[in-house]
């Protein structure tokens, strides 16, 4: 990262890890998934009342794990059903902290699929991290929306770090259904030129992608490190463990 910077942005926010650990004091977090940036939007605005729903859920699936996860999942994908901010939030948390592997994974036609995971105390409601979450976010402008318009309105100076869908690996570890819709080459390629155009506009550009031929290839010119990385998500528990990423960067 820069020493120094304008605004951060982080246009494909999912966990916002960066975003959190930075803590910087203006900032753009933006993501296409409306239910996460619903999520920051309510700790943001009301902490204390995800907080009480987290801890009806953790109540309930320490009486009856399985029963409680696959109804709260059914009720996540049932679209008829309506919502408080609050309960939303919470329960994206709840699914997110007792579904296998910490999974965030949609089919096509946009319903929640991840089995309930073995746990024995998973971490569901932990009110410090989340007041902790809130003083960060409050200080956000938080947008649910394609990666292109959350940084249109970047400006000479500003940090931008890219976390997109991963090119895969191989053939078969395709992975890109975070949200119903797909990121293939052709996007990596768009995403790619937008780092260039932000970097003539005297941004200063960071991204996180595998180590592949083709990451290599669609930026060439940019100064880019390979990275030894910990994963946990894969159907082959052998195939877990450190990867090789890249951090690409980009602007002075």
């Amino acid at each position: 990262m820069p020493a120094r910077y304008g605004r951060y942005f982080e246009p494909f926010a999912g966990g916002a890890a960066l975003f959190f650990r930075a803590a910087p004091e203006r900032a753009v977090l933006a993501d296409s998934n409306h239910d996460l940036i619903g999520l920051y939007s309510a700790i943001s605005r009301n902490v204390t009342a995800v907080i009480k729903k987290l801890e009806q859920h953790r109540e309930r699936h320490a009486s009856d794990s399985t029963a409680h996860y696959y109804d709260v999942r059914a009720r996540w994908n049932d679209r008829e059903l309506a919502w408080s901010t609050a309960d939303r939030a919470a329960t994206f948390i709840y699914l997110n902290k007792t579904c296998f592997n910490g999974l965030w994974r949609v089919n096509r036609a946009g319903d929640f699929n991840v089995p309930i995971g073995r746990y024995t105390d998973p971490p569901i409601c932990v009110p410090e991290a989340l007041r902790a979450a809130q003083a960060v976010l409050a200080r956000a402008d938080l947008r649910c929306c394609d990666y292109r318009a959350a940084v249109a309105d970047a400006e000479r100076g500003d940090f931008l770090y890219f976390d997109p869908p991963y090119d895969p690996m191989t053939p078969t570890a395709n992975f890109t259904s975070y949200t119903a819709n797909t990121f293939g080459h052709d996007q990596q390629r768009e995403l790619a030129e937008t780092a260039r155009e932000l970097v003539a506009r005297g941004c200063h550009v960071m991204l996180s992608n595998s180590d592949t031929p083709f990451i290599r290839s669609i930026y060439k010119g940019f100064k880019i490190d390979r990275v030894k990385c910990a994963r946990a998500i894969n159907s082959n528990a052998s195939r877990r463990g450190e990867v090789d990423e890249v951090i690409v960067v980009g602007g002075s």
